[in-house]
């Protein structure tokens, strides 16, 4: 945990992207206090957007452009909604610190239960599967939302300059990361009815241990904000670009990568090796990404990491049955270039809320709209990259090489495109500004 560690931010500053951080000073134990939150949002999102395709594919028999057309409804219509609660955690935060616990403590409750509803659906036949999957799709969702914007808003509340921030969003990805790694090896492990119980053991656990973290600094309420607000800001709306094409791109392997180690790799049995590979590269590799922002800056660093990524998954296109090792390298490579997607973004956004002037005030409506942009990421992933591999030829299980050339050309080539695209745009869209400020 000391890796993590930062000396106290100067007492004086002229950076416009400082305010007062004073409650914040670094260390494991504000850390661990702030980030625990991260660990079971991260633990439940790996099973609702990684798995549970290949769940309700493989075990109750639903098309594949069926179903990517529900999960890419059941995610615009909870994207849709992350503005406007973005704006309600304004209001909440404005109030108190507890006022805004207690909807968070509510909203982790609806959270617990949508999960294990979703997975041991109480009907049978695909019909009544797919409404009532449609149903518990939009609670966990909506009510996901609330936790994950909140914990968003909290932190990005608490200020200081680029290593500060790249800080305090590292130790809540980077939990959020151990998250994903006990998400990735426990189902395979225990059941689905044990994550379900240590999901919302964590969720319990995360919350009081908000309570104990650093307060962010109070704001006025800016209730009559206009709820486009943050999208007025030039800087956000560059940063939202690049974020949204760079997310499509990592969205799209995670939708399929389960296919991709059981038909491709025919390496079913590997399945939490590779999972735990990928994940555990990207949590140890934040130290590291903190290092190179304290010298090259957030956005070098960026771009650094999406380079990485594209050389990973170039790579495993070339895999085939039995590549296990390789695939594990691809997995530690690429979960390197994941820490750098996690920690790093988030911390260009709070340093974008500051400048603009909007510090203590408008954090949830930002975050809001950044919310919006993941689940618009996974949203097209799922509900774009299923019905093409459909109408190419593939179904979970299929061998022959028309059904595998797709597989493998939509799992490693698309990505590798919106990657080039989304770096692209960061190098001209953004550090050319910030070269010329």
């Amino acid at each position: 945990m000391a890796a993590f560690e930062l000396p106290h931010p100067p007492a004086r500053t002229t950076d416009p992207a400082v305010i007062d951080g004073s409650a914040w000073r670094g260390g494991w134990r504000q850390g661990l206090s702030y980030g625990a939150l991260g660990l079971p949002l991260a633990f439940v999102a790996l099973p609702l957007y990684v798995q549970l395709p290949n769940h309700y594919a493989t075990v109750f028999g639903i098309p594949l452009a069926t179903l990517g057309a529900l999960l890419l409804g059941a995610r615009l219509l909870d994207a849709v909604a992350d503005p406007v609660i973005g704006r309600a955690c304004d209001r909440w935060l404005a109030q108190s610190t507890r006022l805004a616990l207690r909807r968070a403590a509510v909203a982790a409750l609806l959270l617990a239960l949508g999960f294990h509803a979703l997975f041991f659906p109480p009907v049978q036949g695909q019909q009544a599967l797919l409404w009532w999957c449609g149903l518990m799709l939009a609670l966990t969702y909506l009510s996901y939302s609330v936790v994950s914007v909140l914990h968003q808003a909290w932190g990005a509340r608490l200020g200081g300059d680029e290593a500060q921030r790249a800080a305090i969003v590292s130790w809540r990805e980077g939990l959020a990361l151990v998250g994903v790694l006990v998400a990735s090896v426990l189902p395979a492990l225990a059941g689905l009815g044990a994550a379900s119980l240590v999901f919302a053991i964590a969720l319990a656990a995360g919350l009081l241990a908000l309570r104990q973290a650093p307060a962010p600094a109070q704001g006025a309420a800016e209730a009559a904000a206009p709820l486009l607000a943050p999208l007025r800001t030039p800087a956000f709306r560059r940063l939202l670009a690049i974020y949204l094409i760079n997310g499509i791109a990592s969205a799209v392997p995670a939708t399929l990568v389960l296919f991709f180690i059981r038909d491709r790799l025919q390496a079913a049995a590997f399945e939490p090796l590779f999972l735990a590979s990928y994940f555990a590269a990207g949590a140890l590799s934040m130290p590291l990404w903190l290092r190179l922002v304290s010298r090259w800056g957030l956005s070098r660093s960026w771009l650094l990491g999406m380079g990485l990524a594209v050389v990973a998954f170039v790579w495993a296109l070339v895999l085939g049955p039995g590549d296990v090792l390789a695939f594990t390298l691809v997995c530690l490579a690429s979960g390197v270039a994941l820490g750098a997607d996690l920690a790093l973004p988030g911390a260009m956004l709070a340093g974008v809320v500051q400048r603009a002037g909007h510090g203590g005030r408008l954090e949830g409506g930002y975050f809001g709209w950044w919310s919006f942009a993941t689940k618009l990421n996974l949203a097209l992933a799922a509900g774009l990259s299923l019905p093409i591999l459909q109408v190419l030829g593939y179904a979970p299980g299929r061998q022959d090489a028309q059904a595998l050339q797709a597989l493998s050309l939509t799992y490693c080539l698309l990505p590798c495109g919106l990657k080039l695209l989304a770096g692209a745009l960061l190098w001209r869209g953004w550090m050319r500004h910030e070269d010329r400020s």
